[in-house]
């Protein structure tokens, strides 16, 4: 397995707010994706002028606290996600894994709070 991406990602229904409040400290949007997946989630990722990247995630569902967690991009994405479930991870998505035209990903938790967004591009 081969990390291609690592950064943090913070899953909220507060996206404006939050991508106001990095763009005052120096980040702008690099990108920006509408209604993706089964839970329709807004996607902003963000760049600050030394490189460094924070993207935001806001689901259309109701969440009730914003979650920290670190986007991991692979490039054998089972090979990474039997790694983190044989390691006691869970998929919050039961036994599925959120997938769209161009990418494969799955939320991943530790017993002990650790949130990964598990995620390959499809290329």
């Amino acid at each position: 397995m081969k990390i291609t991406t690592f950064n943090t990602q913070i899953i909220t229904n507060h996206s404006q707010e939050i991508t106001e409040f990095f763009e005052q400290i120096g980040f702008e949007k690099n990108h920006v994706k509408n209604d993706v997946g089964r839970n329709k989630v807004t996607g902003i990722c963000l760049k600050n002028p030394d490189g460094f990247k924070i993207d935001i995630s806001d689901p259309k569902i109701p969440l009730p606290q914003d979650v920290t967690s670190i986007r991991i991009n692979v490039d054998d994405f089972k090979e990474a996600y039997d790694m983190f479930i044989d390691r006691g991870f869970e998929n919050y998505y039961g036994n599925d894994t959120a997938v769209t035209s161009s990418s494969q990903s799955a939320v991943l938790m530790s017993r002990s709070g650790l949130v990964i967004n598990l995620v390959k591009h499809i290329k």
